[in-house]
């Protein structure tokens, strides 16, 4: 683990990728060294803007990071992107695999592409998406972006792991404005509407007019921050330094009024107890998983013999049983 840790923070990338396959390994064998790999990178990160994206299907989220994220490295930044993808029910790994759809980027020396699978948990994040975003920092990644599976009810989670969730719209109003989900649009520190080229670039002036209106009637996350909507293109470029600007001018008001690093000890708060959750059904499966008593227990609940809730404290009184034993 130390020459692990060692390479992460020597910023090799091949390290860095081990290092993320560790901490996001399920089996019960690593977590030891993942706790100890962690603990050693821990010190070395919180150094980055952590930026959040998501967007609704077909709004163009991989092409949008390829054009922002080779913007910002001009900018001689170090850009590290965690892609989230839609899991494989049958081997558990990613689907679409975005890093093979941000060609020019993944090739650039001073960035970094992690397509994880998002497994089972809802969020639009993956399971260790944390840890991950740590050993990037660790490996001196200034600019973290994290994109989502996609736009959803509950794919609000990334808004717990990063400083600045960026949202992307499509060209419309209409029927995207009726459908949207207020939600996760509340949660949006800017707003952008991607494909405002073409055709459809006088569709997208009208759409952030009307996008712009309805944010301004939700009731805003911070009296010294209006959630901007802009118009951008993917395609040739138009509105990204805008984009870039704006998270420069965010950033700077919310250090200013101390927002930031509250939401940081916040988030750090909601990393306990994600843990504390995990490592709590973890040992509870691995006590009982496989004793006649838990076998029967779910069961009982196939069958309609036993209220989940019910199963819920049969099982806890069984695992304090044997804990106490």
């Amino acid at each position: 683990m130390d020459v692990l840790s060692s390479g992460v923070r020597k910023g090799d990338r091949r390290a860095l990728a081990q290092a993320i396959t560790l901490l996001e390994s399920s089996n019960p064998d690593h977590s030891c060294d993942a706790d100890i790999l962690l603990a050693s990178l821990l010190p070395y990160s919180g150094n980055s803007i952590r930026i959040g994206i998501s967007g609704v299907p077909g709004v163009g989220k991989s092409t949008f990071i390829e054009r922002f994220g080779l913007h910002v490295l001009a900018l001689q930044h170090k850009l590290a992107v965690l892609a989230i993808d839609p899991t494989s029910k049958r081997s558990g790994g990613s689907i679409l695999g975005d890093k093979t759809r941000m060609e020019e980027l993944s090739r650039h020396p001073d960035a970094f592409i992690r397509p994880s699978p998002a497994g089972i948990r809802l969020g639009g994040v993956g399971h260790r998406s944390r840890e991950a975003l740590i050993a990037c920092e660790a490996a001196g990644y200034d600019v973290i972006f994290v994109e989502t599976v996609g736009v959803g009810q509950s794919e609000t989670t990334v808004a717990d792991m990063t400083d600045l969730f960026l949202l992307l719209l499509l060209p419309g109003g209409g029927d995207e404005l009726q459908g949207m989900k207020k939600g996760i649009v509340e949660l949006a520190d800017i707003v952008l509407v991607n494909k405002a080229d073409g055709a459809m670039a006088r569709a997208a002036e009208r759409a952030v007019s009307d996008y712009q209106n309805a944010i301004n009637m939700l009731r805003p996350a911070s009296n010294d921050w209006v959630v901007p909507v802009r118009a951008c293109s993917s395609l040739n470029g138009d509105g990204i330094d805008d984009a870039w600007r704006l998270i420069g001018e965010w950033r700077n008001v919310m250090q200013s009024n101390g927002a930031f690093e509250h939401n940081r000890h916040s988030q750090a708060q909601a990393w306990l107890w994600d843990a504390v959750r995990d490592r709590l059904e973890m040992e509870i499966r691995l006590q009982l998983d496989q004793s006649n008593e838990m076998r029967e227990i779910t069961k009982s609940v196939a069958d309609g013999q036993l209220t989940v809730s019910e199963a819920a404290k049969k099982i806890i009184m069984r695992y304090r049983v044997g804990k106490a034993t």
